[in-house]
This record gives structure tokens, sequence and C-alpha cells, in this order.
């Protein structure tokens, strides 16, 4: 056999290689996908979420100008989960986020470290697919200037696999999609998205505190200068941020959100 025979029939045993591996691994997520999906109709099954909008509730840093964009979110009605089924199942639980105008509706967990929860689900079980989770950094107890809270862009759209949805022009033109609505166990609170873009992998934007109020102004006026459309929102050291954060594609640039806090209720 000559030199260019075993050369072709190596080249084409690694090509018979690759091509199972590849195989493997799109058998493997579609079984990860197909988990997720049964646990989270199991989750939403058995977690009362309910809408409310007490009289306690508080507005937050409201802005002077009436016309501001602030004002469509005042009367939004918050909700509320029980997280005592929640709780019983998975305890690294800390709250539900629900984001308008996508299919992101899910519970957050949150643990010691940013990886755990990058290659398991709910239920704690090995999966590709992850979770939705919080920066380990978060208190959800006393919030950071900026939380944080990841997840996947899973092809079927689950987790942040529907976020890219911001991008749309439609999406940004239907004012009702500017809302993130997150309830934790002491806490319902409805936050208004201000800042939209894709950016290449870096740690800035998931920055949580900052040594100085100029420092966050700073970061402020960044991540505004950012975005891809204007929301005329102003945002100021006095409000508290919360950034979501995906993968867009595979050559490291990242899909982020952020949004301030405009109102909150203590829960009874």
């Amino acid at each position: 056999m000559n030199r260019k025979k075993i050369i072709y029939f190596i080249l084409l045993f690694l090509s018979f290689i690759i091509f199972f591996i590849n195989i493997k691994s799109v058998i493997v997520w579609i079984n990860n996908s197909s988990k997720s999906k049964i646990i989270n109709k199991q989750i939403n099954k058995s977690t009362q979420i309910k809408a409310t909008n007490s009289i306690s509730s508080n507005l937050v840093n409201p802005p002077n100008d009436i016309n501001d964009d602030y004002w469509l979110y005042a009367d939004e009605e918050f909700i509320e989960v029980d997280f005592n089924s929640l709780l019983d199942q998975n305890n690294d639980t800390v709250g539900w986020i629900r984001v308008n105008g996508t299919k992101i509706d899910y519970p957050i967990v949150q643990t010691n470290d940013n990886s755990f929860y990058l290659t398991h689900s709910f239920d704690k079980s090995q999966n590709v697919a992850g979770w939705v989770f919080s920066d380990f950094r978060n208190n959800f107890n006393n919030l950071n200037y900026n939380s944080v809270i990841y997840g996947h862009r899973m092809k079927d759209e689950s987790m942040f696999g529907s976020l890219p949805y911001v991008l749309n022009d439609e999406w940004y033109k239907n004012k009702k999609n500017h809302i993130i609505k997150l309830s934790t166990i002491n806490e319902n609170t409805i936050w208004q998205i201000f800042s939209i873009y894709v950016v290449y992998k870096e740690s800035y934007y998931i920055t949580t505190n900052f040594k100085s109020l100029d420092a966050y102004q700073e970061f402020i006026d960044t991540i505004i200068k950012r975005s891809q459309y204007y929301f005329f929102t102003n945002v100021n050291t006095n409000d508290k941020i919360l950034t979501l954060s995906t993968c867009r594609d595979s050559y490291g640039n990242r899909l982020v959100v952020h949004a301030k806090l405009i109102k909150k209720e203590t829960r009874n």
C-alpha cells in the first residue's frame, strides 16, 4: 500500500471518529434538553405564581420627568411565587425571573461558584442545558449595585435561548416588552430595561459592586452608550441594576441586557 492510500485511510478513519463524536453530542444534547423540559413542566405544575400589587409597594428613584417611560410601568403588577415547593426540590433556589416578550420564566438558583449550574439542572443532575442561575456574589437580601443572572442560549429556546428576541426591532418597539419581573423570598420587584447589546466576553459588565459612586456612574454611562437601542431612560447612582447574560455565538460574544429597579414590595 503506497503512502497516499495510507494517508487516505487515516483521514477517512478520523472523519468517521469525528462524525460519531458529533452524533453522540447531538444525542446527549437532545436527551438533556428533553430532561430539562420535563423538569420545568414539573416545576410549573407544582409552583403557585400569582399577580400582586399591594398598597405597600414602593416606587424606586422615580424621575421628575413625567414623560419618562418609567411612569408607563408604575402600576405594573408583580409576580409572587410560593417558594416552599421549590426550596423542597432545591435549597439553592433564590428567586424567579420572568422577562416580558420572551420565553424566560424560570426559578433562579445560586451556589458558591459560577460553574456548577452551567452543567447541572434544577434537580442538580448533570445536564448540558444547565439552569438559570445568579452570580455567586449577588445578595438578594440586600441588592448589589449590579445583580447578574446567567443562562445558556439553548437552540430550543429554553433557559436564555429566547433572550435574543430583544435584538429584534419589533421587540423593542413594543414598550410592554421592556419589563423584567423578579420574585425573591423576601421581595417582589419590577425592573425596567434600559440597555441591550452584544460584547466580547469580559468581566466589566458583570461587576457587582464598585469602589466609589463615581466608578458606578462611569459603569452606568458605559453600558448605556453600548446599547443597540436608546430607551429614553434616566439611570443614576441611586438606581440598582439587574443584568442578564448569555452567549451570543460560539466565538466568545455575549448578549447582555441591563434593567433598573423601579418598584418593589416586601413579601409577607
